[in-house]
């Protein structure tokens, strides 16, 4: 009998950072950790590559427009919440557009914080995502108590 295999559910995040303030948006009508801001992000697709994933996102999100070569992986975390999740953390190193809420439905605020002056409602892995961003961590787990 053939061995069935744990299967990962699998996100994209993105950082825009310029000018030492990082671009966040506040999460509405979502069902998770509405109110509390995060950064563009979503879930990969099946038989899609996780840059082409986080473009997708951030157009979809953002409007702003993102290259492959213009992306760099810097973090993965092994999370644990409900379930088990791998995500994968981008800067964008380049960027076309200003960002301007896409979905309204499910976020109420979007805009530049301070990256050293982050606010206090924040969803608390993509805090640490962007922490071990900052300390050039790029492995971390998450949730494990």
């Amino acid at each position: 009998m053939a061995r069935e295999y744990f299967k990962f559910i699998s996100a994209v995040h993105l950082f825009f950072v310029r000018d030492e303030k990082i671009l966040l948006l506040r999460r509405f009508n979502t069902g998770y950790e509405d109110g509390n801001y995060s950064v563009p992000a979503g879930h990969i697709d099946g038989e899609e590559k996780a840059t082409k994933a986080m473009i997708r996102e951030s157009m979809e999100e953002t409007a702003i427009a993102v290259k492959e070569d213009q992306l760099k992986m810097v973090h993965v975390m092994h999370r644990k919440s409900i379930d088990e999740r791998i995500d994968f953390f981008f800067e964008a190193t380049q960027w076309k557009g200003e960002p301007k809420i896409m979905e309204n439905n499910k976020c109420d605020d979007l805009r530049w914080f301070p990256i050293n002056e982050l606010p206090k409602n924040m969803v608390p892995y993509v805090r640490a995502g962007i922490e071990n961003y900052k300390n050039k961590v790029l492995f971390s787990e998450f949730g494990w108590n």
